[in-house]
């Protein structure tokens, strides 16, 4: 027997309720009734045969019930929002930043202090006239690792320790150390066209710089959600614009800071490149690029020896 309502208006004309919608989600039955009830329409339900479920309604409350639903519906049409994925990559070895701040202090072990008699120095300390006039590229890369003195060292070791370990955690061992020692070699190119013939400098702190450059593109790029990396990344930029703009002294490159800081922005992008996320997760390709850059850093030592 189909469903009848009567209602008796004021002039004691019947009037017969009519369907409104008919609905087989409960949830969806659920919300469209206490929509009804919270604008004051009254509404009754019936299940039928088939297992689905209307909605009648008088008709002098039609109009208003389906605009109320259809309100609704198109508030609600993209909810809940859909939550980003977590990007759960981390790579398989975790202490390659304390290995790299490791090899800092053994080279300093053997170079000691900084020495214009200590063949480490006279080999492999950046000399701009020797690579502008006798293209001794490798003293690009030697004075990475050679420190002038042992706050030098330390001062290196500790923050460009903590920034590595946030690089290789987003971009893998291999990526990162390879985009640092290329960005870093880049740097150092820079500040010596800059400079000209006559500028000595060693020291790891351009590239500890160009990990600042990077991680801040690569989180701006990303948009990661981790809160925790947001102030990290506030407070190491705090450090560094301290650094750059707070220090002096005789020793002191800031051309150096800077360019590694301006490199570091622009090789951030490598995160854009089309494959970098297969390349990441390849363990393979990630264990390439750990070997060439060590063999990178050694070949240039072996060539300036």
């Amino acid at each position: 027997m189909p469903y009848q309502n009567v209602l008796m208006d004021e002039q004691s004309e019947p009037q017969t309720e009519i369907l409104l919608t008919t609905i087989s989600d409960p949830q969806q039955l659920s919300n469209y009734s206490l929509l009804l009830s919270a604008v004051n329409i009254p509404h009754h339900i019936i299940c039928n045969s088939s297992r689905e479920m209307e909605i009648y309604v008088f008709p002098h409350h039609l109009e208003k019930a389906l605009y109320q639903i259809s309100e609704f519906i198109d508030e609600n049409h993209n909810w809940p929002p859909r939550s980003e994925p977590t990007d759960t990559f981390s790579p398989t070895f975790r202490a390659m930043s304390i290995v790299v701040s490791g090899l800092l202090v053994y080279i300093y072990s053997l170079s000691g202090d900084w020495s214009p008699t200590s063949l480490w120095f006279i080999q492999g300390a950046g000399d701009s006239q020797a690579i502008l006039e006798r293209f001794e590229f490798y003293r690009l890369v030697t004075p990475l690792t050679l420190h002038a003195d042992v706050v030098h060292l330390m001062g290196n070791c500790f923050l460009g320790g903590i920034l590595l370990h946030f690089l290789f955690h987003l971009t893998g061992n291999g990526i990162g150390l390879s985009v640092m020692l290329m960005t870093a070699t880049a740097a150092n190119f820079v500040n010596v066209l800059i400079h000209g013939p006559g500028h000595i400098f060693v020291g790891f702190s351009t590239a500890v710089f160009s990990v600042i450059g990077m991680l801040c593109t690569i989180n701006f790029v990303t948009k990661t959600s981790r809160p925790l990396f947001h102030v990290f990344i506030s407070v190491m930029a705090g450090f560094a614009l301290l650094a750059m703009l707070g220090s002096s002294g005789e020793r002191t490159d800031l051309g150096a800071h800077l360019f590694g800081l301006l490199c570091g922005l622009l090789s951030g992008n490598i995160v854009r490149l089309p494959n970098y996320h297969l390349i990441r997760k390849s363990t393979l390709a990630q264990t390439l690029l750990t070997t060439l850059s060590g063999g990178f850093v050694l070949g240039a030592w072996y060539i300036a020896f």
